[in-house]
């Protein structure tokens, strides 16, 4: 049965004061912040052994603990250079690894940028490099991992909502990661009403026509942007950027969504993950 979940990217910066020393310690302290999700972050490579991810697997699944994945940053499904796109390909095979060592399903990556092509050109080297990361998944024995192409922030990158809905498309397994503080950040703004958020909503459903426009994955947080876009992630407690949380949980429970909701704020995204969790109950009736 699904459920949406609330948990955060890596540890915030009250997990060593709290007392934990390694990431075995993560699912205590997720559990003790009333959160269910863990995404293990592998942006600048995948180190995390076998040994090691089945038995923080272990400790999650004791406690209710759903795990996922980043995959390296500097994967680029879009690189004009066709050893980056291969390249690519073997890191999110690594990923693969990882997140089934933890017990998860789920690998979120970041499609690339556009460089010095056009949007289009991109777009279609990045569907290529997913097709081909699809049939190795499948060679390597990986083919119920998923694979979660993300929003991006930034303009000149490759990851509007309908770019990776587009990379959606090459196989029924590829789930969205709907990044909501990204597109925020790259339409300048553009997510500031209940509206706005439905419209996401909307579109995955539109194109999808299945249950990921139910179950997809979900990174929150607010993000000072400049004219370029995303500039850094903030906390809860910024009142100049967005986007709001409450829109969006609104539409989840209204809608009978089930994301993995993955808080990403700067230092302070257990607590804010719990903000979320806590408003979302109150709307459900589960206080």
């Amino acid at each position: 049965m699904n459920e949406i979940r609330f948990g955060t990217a890596g540890v915030a910066e009250d997990f060593k004061t709290l007392g934990y020393k390694n990431s075995f310690g993560v699912p205590e302290y997720l559990s003790d912040y009333g959160l269910n999700a863990f995404e293990y972050q592998c942006g600048r490579g995948v180190r995390l052994s076998e040994e090691s991810g089945k038995k923080l697997g272990a400790l999650g699944a004791a406690k209710d603990i759903r795990f996922s994945v980043h995959a390296p940053y500097y994967i680029s499904m879009s690189s004009m250079e066709e050893d980056k796109r291969i390249g690519s390909v073997r890191y999110l095979l690594e990923s693969a690894a990882a997140v089934r060592s933890l017990g998860g399903k789920r690998v979120i990556f970041h499609s690339g940028s556009c460089g010095k092509q056009s949007r289009e050109a991109a777009l279609e080297k990045a569907l290529d490099t997913m097709r081909r990361a699809v049939e190795a998944m499948d060679e390597q024995g990986f083919s119920d991992i998923v694979l979660c192409p993300e929003t991006m922030g930034k303009i000149n990158q490759l990851g509007t909502l309908d770019e990776v809905l587009a990379l959606c498309k090459v196989d029924d397994r590829i789930l969205p990661c709907i990044d909501f503080g990204h597109l925020n950040a790259r339409t300048l703004g553009g997510l500031a009403t209940k509206a706005d958020f439905a419209a996401v909503l909307d579109r995955m459903e539109e194109v999808l026509q299945d249950d990921r426009a139910r179950n997809f994955h979900v990174h929150f947080s607010k993000i000072e942007y400049t004219k370029g876009g995303e500039k850094c992630h903030l906390t809860f407690a910024d009142t100049t950027f967005g986007p709001d949380y409450e829109p969006f949980l609104e539409l989840c429970c209204q809608r009978g969504l089930t994301p993995t909701v993955i808080c990403e704020s700067a230092g302070t995204q257990a607590a804010d993950a719990r903000t979320m969790m806590r408003y979302y109950q109150s709307l459900a009736g589960k206080e």
